[in-house]
């Protein structure tokens, strides 16, 4: 059974800082390109960030040079790491897991970013 496992979201002044983490388990990780989502309410899901399974990342223009992406195979886990955080960052998280055949989903979990 596949599981991603998203953690440390919340709220946050802006300006502020949050690292998500991601923990999966039930696949071979180090096969699985890794992303993370976000979805504002009353918007379409967007791919926030992408590392491929060589650690080569793309970021979506609104967060590059914020957020940053990594992974630590060893640990089967995904990092977003959020600096500088806006309200319009405000959304409901989600990690993936992405190979030639197959996309799995964590449930998601809710950045606020509010003064």
């Amino acid at each position: 059974q596949v599981q991603l496992v998203e953690s440390g979201g919340g709220l946050v002044q802006p300006g502020g800082s949050l690292r998500l983490s991601c923990a999966a388990s039930g696949i071979s990780f180090g096969n699985y390109a890794m992303g993370w989502y976000r979805q504002a309410p009353g918007k379409q899901r967007e791919l926030v960030a992408l590392i491929t399974q060589a650690a080569i990342t793309n970021y979506v223009d609104s967060v590059k040079g914020r957020f940053t992406i990594s992974r630590d195979n060893a640990k089967n886990t995904v990092y977003l790491q959020m600096n500088t955080l806006k309200p319009e960052d405000t959304a409901v998280y989600y990690c993936t897991a992405a190979s030639f055949k197959d996309l799995f989903w964590g449930q998601g979990t809710q950045v606020t970013v509010s003064s």
